[in-house]
């Protein structure tokens, strides 16, 4: 009878520590999806990954460099094709629904081939920028520079946009977007504007250093 009793008092208090362990996985499963942070790669065609499949973009290959590495972050490819500033500007609402803590914003490029006033651009990427201090969240701005047939007086203009809104909202800044991946013909599509697969690794390298000092940043 004493023999019996133990064995379903041991059998009782396996159970027990098997529950324990089962809830403190639980609760270390739920605290890790609570710790992941979220990153907002907004932008473009050129972030929407125009011409690749998804997991091609760079946004798609930063998450992965990121989980590598240990840092725990979603990333959010909130690209579209074809957009100015203006219409980077009018989604910001949307955006910061989100909740990000880092935004890498990358826009202007088609303000630039489209010609339009530097001064729009400018305005509207202030604003952008001004937008995400307000809400604390960290920023890594792509820098773009314009082709030369647009002339030379607007490219100079074109071009000092970035360095001076990076300076003036003390932002973390990747001077440009396409660095090491713009002109070669192996690196982009057909069009010679979009980068393909090959390009977007190269895209995702380079982007990676500022993005993990925008992690320290916000830590």
């Amino acid at each position: 009878m004493r023999k019996t009793l133990c064995m379903v008092m041991f059998v009782t208090l396996l159970s027990l520590v098997g529950c324990s362990q089962e809830q403190e996985k639980n609760h270390e499963t739920k605290e890790s999806e609570t710790m992941m942070k979220t990153i907002v790669a907004v932008g473009d065609s050129l972030t929407a990954g125009y011409g690749v499949d998804e997991g091609a973009a760079y946004p798609a290959l930063l998450e992965e460099k990121l989980r590598t590495d240990e840092y725990n972050y979603n990333v959010v490819n909130a690209g579209v094709s074809g957009e100015t500033s203006s219409g980077t500007l009018s989604r910001m609402e949307w955006i910061l629904t989100l909740e990000p803590d880092i935004v890498v914003l990358e826009t202007g490029a088609n303000d630039g081939l489209r010609g339009i006033d530097t001064e729009v651009a400018e305005k509207n990427i202030s604003e952008i920028l001004q937008l995400l201090k307000d809400k604390d969240v960290v920023v890594v701005l792509a820098g773009m520079k314009m082709v030369w047939n647009m002339g030379p007086a607007y490219v100079a203009q074109f071009n000092r946009i970035y360095p001076k809104l990076a300076k003036e909202f003390d932002v973390v800044y990747m001077p440009f977007f396409l660095e090491g991946v713009a002109t070669r013909g192996n690196l982009n599509q057909g069009d010679g504007i979009h980068p393909n697969a090959q390009g977007y690794q190269i895209i995702a390298e380079n982007i990676y250093p500022y993005v993990v000092q925008a992690i320290k940043k916000k830590n």
